[in-house]
């Protein structure tokens, strides 16, 4: 299928490691002009390094490209600690974890909106979780903050949508990236030392749990779906949370 990309420009928040990477990686190969931003540079991408905490530096990556098409924030960031019950955690344990995955998001919303309306045309897309979805006690400030991003694709999907902007969620499973070495770590630290699990052991345990599947997702199916999200075979798609989960969260 050819997705018509080629010499587009994307906007990728979160793209020097992991599913943010793949992204990246997959826009570059359908023959996008591809900008990141993050806090450590790609060897291989044009990157702004910054952080998405920071408004003003937000607004500077943006007000340095002259043209961008698509936009995509993955940016994923826990509290490092294990969350059930909730109370593990104290209320000044969430700010971060809000700001970062959340009004980071909307930080990149309002960067980029004018560009893109004035374009009457384009996508945004941002990486939320299955978290967001079911209420995931592991950590609930995570789980929180991406509830709250996919009420506002909602919400941004319906402002902008009279204006030709699509704007869609994508919401990973299980994947083996740092984020989720980092829930492994914070659940063994609660553990007797008897009762640890190395990490590819836990993880062959808790995907057979979670996944109807039975199998782990990997990167490389999300930079193809946020692709096919900002061709224009998806031209209809807007308001959605699409997930690549084995089955993890089903809706009846």
């Amino acid at each position: 299928m050819d997705l018509g990309l080629s010499g587009q420009h994307v906007a990728v928040f979160g793209m020097a490691s992991g599913i943010g990477r793949a992204i990246a990686e997959g826009f570059v190969d359908e023959g996008c002009v591809v900008r990141g931003f993050d806090r450590v540079a790609h060897p291989a991408i044009d990157t702004f390094i910054g952080d998405v905490a920071s408004t003003a530096q937000v607004m500077a990556f943006a007000d340095g490209l002259e043209r961008v098409d698509h936009v995509v924030y993955c940016v994923g960031v826990g509290s490092g600690k294990f969350g059930f019950p909730f109370w593990n955690l104290t209320p000044d344990d969430w700010p971060r974890v809000l700001d970062l995955n959340l009004t980071g998001a909307v930080r990149a919303a309002h960067a980029f909106a004018p560009k893109l309306i004035g374009r009457g045309a384009g996508s945004m897309l941002f990486l939320v979780s299955v978290a967001g979805q079911i209420g995931s006690q592991t950590d609930p400030p995570y789980s929180a903050a991406k509830a709250g991003l996919i009420n506002f694709v909602h919400c941004a999907a319906k402002d902008l949508g009279p204006h030709g902007v699509r704007v869609n969620a994508m919401a990973p499973g299980m994947v083996k990236t740092d984020l989720n070495r980092a829930v492994w770590a914070a659940g063994q630290q609660r553990l007797a030392p008897d009762a640890r699990q190395d990490y590819d052991t836990w993880a062959d345990e808790k995907i057979r749990k979670v996944s109807h599947l039975g199998r782990w997702q990997t990167p490389p199916e999300y930079a193809a779906l946020a692709c096919y999200l900002a061709s224009d075979h998806a031209r209809n798609i807007t308001g959605q949370t699409l997930n690549i989960d084995g089955g993890q969260v089903m809706h009846a």
